[in-house]
């Protein structure tokens, strides 16, 4: 009768712990945001309370919310003091990132890897080293309400994402201000893009796993003086961004631009053009490297070309003004980019778009959101190597490309120097140190665990191409 008494308890209270309702988790000055995480579960919600939180946040579970409560305009705030690389690291699914004020990191500010479903809004982020806004091999995201300055590479950097709307966001004082790298299906729109080196990018990158940027619409944004000059790492493929440019479209196919107030760019408003514009075309012979289907429907340009790069220039004076181009279509988009139109071409300062004809749609009004009705489930993990390959892509990849220099050396330099050695490899994950000058120090991965990190080690050692 005990023995049953004591089943029944235990049965109990499994029910009540399954049937437990989704928490608020508060956290205040001076407690830890990752101990709240580590205590959550799935539904709950992590408020943060006005503070200073100087510590890096990792989120391995499905169904979190990290909230900022702003009190009287006071803003939980994460200090990385330039020691720490990453301010928030997340993996899991359907995870949604608000309202938190995030500086001085040295990697990222919020970084998703492989986590589908994502949601980051109305965050303030100022100075976070290589990437703001990073989510990376993701499925159905938003990212919308943000205000974000001083990075050195992206602000906010979409890479081999599908389904991702990036919204009415203010960008500036970087790089590059918004990147949509090797990325299907993304919507963006309504976005303040200002006062970077380049604008809005969408292009592909030789190298990574994910080979195509396609169905990408640019609309309705202000792309105005992007005449920051360039301060990326030297060497790196954004370290190549002219200055002065409004819009690049690089390798994408069917990419939209339209209804965007594109002025004060002293470059170029847009710029249409191949691999070979900042990269090299025979680097990944499986990147198709040619932008086709290209619409450039109505938009409102002005005051753009008024001090162009040297190349710019010298095309600017082959077509007799010394003023660069509201739009120049270069490589092989250059006249015959197949597929490409514009509307009201005459509208428009244009280099390089003799052959281009007339759109036969004018508006992408009826395609109200890339995103998906329904989440995505979380990506199918068969066995270990399906697990590093996941791995790689959502953390590896967004930094080290199969041949080409990113932020980080390439795959192809890292398997020469420790071809015969994994276990090197999977120690440098864990406690990385800078060891090149001209390289960013690389962020710790040491949330993953010992068995993890070889058995992504070994994957990098595998690939051949």
């Amino acid at each position: 009768m005990k023995q049953s008494l004591i089943y029944l308890c235990l049965f109990i209270g499994l029910l009540a712990t399954a049937a437990a309702p989704a928490a608020d988790i508060k956290v205040k000055d001076g407690d830890s945001i990752q101990a709240a995480v580590n205590k959550a579960r799935p539904g709950d919600t992590i408020l943060i309370y006005p503070g200073t939180y100087k510590e890096s946040v990792y989120i391995d579970k499905d169904s979190i919310t990290v909230r900022g409560v702003i009190d009287e305009g006071e803003w939980p705030t994460m200090d990385g003091e330039k020691k720490l690389n990453d301010a928030i690291l997340y993996s899991g699914n359907n995870i949604t990132i608000e309202q938190l004020k995030i500086t001085n990191y040295k990697g990222n500010a919020i970084m998703g890897q492989a986590g589908n479903n994502y949601v980051i809004r109305h965050n303030w982020v100022i100075d976070t080293g290589v990437y703001g806004i990073f989510p990376q091999f993701g499925k159905n995201g938003l990212i919308e309400y943000n205000v974000l300055s001083g990075i050195e590479d992206a602000a906010i950097y979409v890479g081999m994402c599908d389904n991702v709307d990036v919204r009415h966001n203010e960008v500036f004082n970087n790089v590059a201000g918004i990147e949509i790298e090797n990325t299907r299906h993304a919507i963006v729109e309504n976005n303040y893009v200002h006062n970077n080196t380049g604008g809005i990018l969408a292009f592909i990158t030789p190298g990574l796993p994910i080979k195509t940027t396609y169905d990408v619409i640019i609309r309705n944004n202000f792309v105005v003086n992007n005449n920051t000059p360039n301060f990326g790492a030297e060497g790196s493929i954004v370290a190549n961004v002219p200055v002065g440019t409004g819009i690049i479209v690089m390798a994408g196919d069917d990419v939209v631009v339209e209804g965007n107030i594109i002025s004060g760019n002293n470059t170029a408003g847009i710029v249409v053009t191949d691999l070979s514009f900042i990269t090299d075309i025979a680097s990944d012979p499986d990147s198709e490297p040619n932008p086709d289907r290209m619409r450039i429907l109505r938009n409102f340009m002005i005051n753009n070309g008024a001090k162009p790069v040297a190349a710019v220039r010298a095309l600017a004076l082959a077509n007799f003004t010394t003023k660069g181009p509201d739009i120049l279509a270069d490589g092989t988009a250059k006249d015959k980019a197949r597929g490409s139109c514009i509307n009201d071409k005459d509208s428009y300062r244009t280099f390089g778009l003799r052959h281009w004809g007339e759109c036969d749609m004018t508006t992408t009004a009826a395609i109200r959101s890339h995103r998906l009705d329904e989440p995505v489930p979380p990506r199918p993990i068969a066995n270990d190597i399906e697990r590093a390959k996941k791995v790689y892509s959502g953390i590896c990849a967004g930094c080290h490309a199969y041949n080409v220099r990113m932020v980080g050396p390439a795959t192809q330099v890292i398997q020469a120097i420790h071809r015969n050695n994994p276990q090197a490899i999977a120690d440098y994950i864990a406690a990385p140190v800078r060891k090149r000058p001209d390289y960013p120090e690389m962020p710790p991965q040491n949330h993953l665990s010992a068995d993890l990190r070889l058995m992504v080690a070994e994957y990098m050692l595998s690939l051949d191409k």
